[in-house]
């Protein structure tokens, strides 16, 4: 079967999630674009909030109620976040970012009760390899990518807050020490690797069945609960 088929399937169980009245954060990217029908078609009354432009106008064609997520009057939480990712390692760490919304999906993740993370069976990976994607400061950009070394600028457009949409591309044999090391370089808006304690759940579409990886307590995990294809 192939990808796409997968990522529709992975797509559909995770819609089932949400209920009437809960705050959802609507994730990026080609996953999403078959999750947005699946959860449209229950006619849920729900308050989305989106991570990108393209999901928000995506959402509010097929009816969805999507709100702001900017400025202090803006939802405070989110009792649910749905997003695909570029790849999972059996660890749970993730990378995301290859459509340049890493920044706002992080942000999404972290403010949800609960962070679903939706994929067709190719994006489980042995170990995480780079690129990471990276959004950075347009001011002092060549300080930033002397500190940063390897990395690659995208010929893509800003992200909406006007950052430099970047990949790193050197060594990531450690994820927690790299995301560290990403995280406390000055200039750097934010990067792609999500951490595990972020994530909730695990839904990965293999042929014509979908497997629910459900992480009660990602911090405690084996790395054996997440099978690699």
């Amino acid at each position: 079967m192939s990808a796409e088929r997968e990522k529709k399937l992975a797509a559909e169980a995770a819609a089932q999630l949400p209920e009437h009245g809960m705050r959802v954060g609507l994730g990026t990217g080609s996953t999403v674009y078959y999750l947005l029908p699946a959860l449209a078609h229950r006619e849920l009354d729900l308050c989305c909030v989106s991570t990108s432009p393209a999901t928000e106008h995506a959402a509010r064609e097929l009816g969805m109620r999507v709100e702001s997520f900017s400025g202090t009057e803006a939802l405070p939480e989110l009792d649910m976040a749905i997003d695909g990712a570029d790849q999972v390692a059996p660890s749970g760490w993730l990378v995301k970012g290859g459509g340049a919304a890493h920044t706002r999906e992080k942000a999404v993740a972290a403010a949800a009760d609960r962070f679903v993370v939706i994929v067709s069976s190719n994006k489980l990976v042995e170990r995480l390899v780079p690129p990471v994607p990276l959004e950075l400061m347009d001011f002092g950009l060549a300080a930033t990518l002397a500190r940063l070394g390897t990395v690659e600028l995208r010929d893509v457009s800003r992200s909406p807050e006007g950052g430099v949409i970047a990949d790193f591309t050197g060594d990531l044999d450690d994820p927690a020490e790299l995301a560290a090391r990403l995280s406390a370089t000055v200039g750097v808006v934010e990067h792609g690797l999500f951490p595990p304690q972020i994530v909730s759940d695990v839904f990965v579409a293999r042929g014509r069945d979908v497997e629910h990886i459900a992480l009660a307590d990602p911090r405690e995990r084996l790395a054996s609960e997440l099978p690699v294809g």
